[in-house]
């Protein structure tokens, strides 16, 4: 693999994946910095901050900064975590100059105008109000509150409108001046790009931030409380969810292969029970959420009100039987897909510059793809049963739902199914 990694003085790390066969370049800046580290008052500020980077520089208006990569053809956007914050481009390969200098502009020279503040923040009021309004959505911010409760990340990522509405400019670039710094950021490029030239250009752009440190962070604990919020809708949305390994821990990968056969497709355990057997949902999946020091197992199912004892009743069945038996061909399929989607990452360089810039933040390297792959083979049914074994007995589930709860069976009954 043709992955280059560069430090400039000041901490900040130039990581890139030259694809020369591409005509496109995807870079961005990966921020180790997110929702997971604001203090409880600050809840929400994180993703302000990154709305409001787009919002006006010393240099350029929202409407130049939008125009100047649209005119090339270009795409720019940014996303926050619990954390990471991210700001990236996608652009043609004579045009990652641009992006890169763009995207070093809103990041460090945003004025924050008290005009465009208020109304971002009418906007970010808007969104929490459309996540608020999607079962969906707010049935996984209940999971993250009812797994880790008031610790940061069992806030959600958004905020609620009451803090929002009182963030100031001020408290704005306070936290940005605490968190951005050149020691906690990855610039990470995949495609046509020269890595000497990119970290020239960083050096230029980039070079006087100031170092920083890496962040304090406490260590959460898996409360397993539960979360409901009761709506008139036709469906009851649901999500039960366990402490699990974080992605520094050495079962991450059987925690992977374990969720997949769980819920990670159409001939997943659940899929097949639940859906394919019982009728009982149109969509259910199981998820896992990795942080540097904890993670959860989830599963999420929707079902008529009528069906939400019969759904849970089914879904913890499946779960404990993976503690009872896994089978080969079972940890062949999801190793196989595990597999896929890290490749396949390969032939995209968007995919591929954050896969890069996610490996670098985590572990300080970006371990050859063989590697994962070989780690992922590893995988066997001996370990997968005993990590399912470690999560679902004698353990303590958390659960979230939405919608109507007349019909939902009670967490103290749920825990008792896994105990």
């Amino acid at each position: 693999m043709s992955v280059r990694i560069s430090r400039l003085p000041n901490g900040l790390h130039v990581v890139t994946h030259a694809m020369p066969h591409l005509e496109t370049v995807a870079l961005g800046i990966w921020v180790k910095a997110g929702a997971r580290d604001e203090l409880p008052e600050e809840n929400g500020i994180a993703h302000f901050l990154e709305h409001l980077a787009f919002k006006g520089t010393k240099r350029r208006n929202a409407q130049q900064i939008a125009e100047e990569i649209e005119s090339s053809g270009g795409e720019i956007n940014a996303s926050t975590g619990m954390e990471t914050t991210t700001y990236y481009a996608r652009v043609l390969k004579n045009d990652w100059a641009m992006a890169l200098d763009i995207l070093a502009d809103i990041l460090t020279e945003s004025v924050f105008d008290p005009a465009e503040l208020e109304r971002e923040r009418e906007v970010i009021l808007q969104e929490i109000a459309a996540a608020n309004d999607a079962p969906d959505d707010l049935v996984f911010d209940l999971a993250q509150a009812a797994s880790f409760g008031a610790h940061p990340l069992g806030r959600p990522i958004l905020g609620t409108s009451a803090l929002v509405e009182n963030v100031t400019r001020e408290g704005i670039i306070a936290w940005r001046d605490r968190h951005y710094c050149a020691s906690r950021m990855v610039v990470a490029a995949a495609g046509h790009i020269d890595h000497d030239q990119l970290e020239a250009a960083c050096t230029r752009l980039l070079g006087h931030l100031p170092p920083g440190a890496a962040p304090a962070r406490s260590r959460p604990a898996f409360e397993a409380s539960h979360r409901q919020a009761g709506k008139p809708l036709d469906q009851t949305h649901v999500v039960l969810s366990f402490a699990a390994p974080g992605y520094r821990e050495p079962e991450i990968y059987a925690l992977q292969v374990l969720s997949s056969l769980l819920g990670g497709g159409m001939s997943s355990r659940l899929f097949q029970e639940v859906r394919e057997k019982r009728g009982l949902c149109y969509s259910v999946f199981s998820y896992a959420s990795a942080y540097e020091d904890a993670g959860q197992l989830g599963i999420y199912a929707a079902t008529s009100p009528g069906n939400a004892k019969q759904l849970i009743d089914v879904t913890a069945d499946v779960m404990l039987s993976a503690a009872s038996e896994v089978t080969a061909s079972e940890i062949a399929r999801a190793r196989a897909q595990l597999k896929a989607s890290l490749v396949m990452n390969l032939e995209s360089a968007s995919s591929r510059a954050d896969q890069i810039a996610r490996q670098f933040l985590a572990f300080g390297e970006v371990p050859d793809v063989s590697r994962l792959v070989a780690k992922i083979e590893a995988v066997e049914v001996a370990g997968v049963g005993a990590l399912a074994t470690r999560i679902f007995r004698g353990r303590k589930p958390a659960l979230s739902a939405v919608g109507q709860l007349s019909g939902l069976t009670s967490h103290e009954a749920i825990i008792a199914r896994f105990a």
